[in-house]
């Protein structure tokens, strides 16, 4: 089968993705939103994804990759894990909300060829995003700008977390740079995404998030120097501007790294240091140390885990965290194996920019941005559908012409 062009209404399945993944938790908004009206909306969203995927692939044609059948094992050993309820009936929802999420990726699996189109949705769905952050920032700065979050922005009109914020701006700016260094887009309009997302993202004041996008960005870029002109022209200015502005800005980047932490905080990790130690120093059964003990809330003693391995570990145990290992290896020895490309450098980027995110986040064992992150480097690196080859007709075949039929030559 040749390659097929990918429908309008798959951008739409993978908005709404996005859109099941903000979540339902964070900051206060200027409306009181219901928790369970959040929820309603979220998971709404996966239902219709799951359902438009289906109505645009009704005769089940799937692409077989490794990324999305690791992510099928990674559901069955959550579905063991939750099976005991030691995690209440809550772990059987969030196994169900997983099926959805990774039904709908088979399902849009078919249309991943190694081309651009996911990677456009995907900036276009978190600049809409960034933009209702925007929009709460000039209603109402002290809605977004909240003391309880140490004056970092949240979402006003969404909750939406500092960390979550820059997550998105990061992202979009990353793909956005390698966009306008491979002429896939033009200057204004690259800039249009970068410079307010760039300022976004500074007063989220996420660490994890502006180094995952410098590092991604340096990996990324460097595997297209080699064949680009325009990335190396790109990198030696970035190089230039980055020992400037360290040698100029030394003590204003210093504060703003550091966000007004005491020594012991900041090498704590904000504390999550301590929840970490907990959690491996529990008791555990031979059972949760191989399935976990279901999916959850990613807590662990009321506190946030916020490291994907633990939690992964937690929640599904050492198998979890194999099959989570095997993503990114899986992933990352397919980007090295393929040719210098824009492709591959976007694909590059994302790995990387989950890879260290998941010290400090989680998500990467449930339905998650993270993981959505993810399945468009796996899109990005999957080779384009060879078209068909042509039918030969068969020989014709040969038919004896009498001899009485046959013209007599003239001499």
């Amino acid at each position: 089968m040749g390659p097929v062009a990918t429908p309008k209404i798959a951008g739409i399945v993978w908005a709404l993705l996005i859109l099941n993944t903000l979540g339902s938790t964070g900051a206060r908004t200027i409306i009181p939103l219901p928790r369970s009206l959040i929820q309603m909306v979220t998971m709404g969203a996966l239902v219709a994804a799951f359902a438009l995927a289906l109505a645009i692939n009704l005769r089940l044609r799937i692409r077989a990759g490794a990324y999305v059948f690791l992510l099928t094992l990674l559901l069955v050993a959550s579905v063991i894990s939750s099976a005991h309820l030691e995690s209440g009936f809550g772990a059987l929802f969030r196994c169900a909300r997983l099926a959805l999420f990774v039904g709908t990726l088979w399902l849009l699996s078919r249309w991943w060829d190694g081309s651009l189109t996911f990677v456009r949705h995907h900036i276009r769905m978190y600049f809409a995003v960034l933009g209702s952050v925007a929009a709460g920032l000039v209603i109402s700065s002290g809605a977004a700008l909240p003391d309880l979050y140490g004056g970092r922005l949240v979402g006003a009109l969404w909750p939406l977390t500092p960390p979550q914020i820059g997550q998105y701006a990061a992202v979009i700016i990353g793909l956005t740079v390698l966009l306008a260094l491979g002429r896939r887009t033009d200057r204004a309009g690259a800039a249009l995404v970068i410079v307010p997302s760039l300022i976004l993202l500074a007063l989220t004041h996420t660490r994890t998030a502006t180094l995952g996008l410098l590092v991604g960005l340096v990996l990324a870029i460097g595997s297209l120097i080699l064949t680009s002109a325009a990335a190396r022209r790109f990198f030696t200015w970035a190089v230039l501007c980055a020992v400037v502005a360290a040698v100029g800005f030394a003590t204003a980047l210093q504060t703003w790294f550091l966000r007004g932490q005491s020594p012991e905080n900041f090498s704590s990790l904000t504390g999550r240091a301590k929840v970490w130690d907990a959690l491996l120093a529990a008791p555990r059964t031979t059972g949760e140390k191989a399935f976990g003990v279901g999916l959850g809330d990613k807590s662990f003693g009321g506190l946030p885990i916020d490291n994907s391995w633990l939690a992964v570990y937690n929640e599904q145990g050492l198998i979890g965290v194999a099959l989570v290992a095997a993503i990114f290896i899986v992933l990352a020895g397919v980007a090295l194996l393929r040719p210098p490309s824009l492709q591959r450098a976007c694909a590059i980027f994302l790995i990387t920019y989950c890879a260290i995110a998941s010290y400090t986040e989680a998500g990467l064992g449930d339905a998650s941005p993270y993981l959505l992150h993810l399945a468009l480097a796996a899109a990005l690196l999957a080779t384009p559908a060879e078209p068909a080859p042509l039918a030969t007709p068969p020989e014709a075949t040969r038919r004896t012409v009498p001899r009485w039929a046959r013209k007599t030559e003239v001499i």
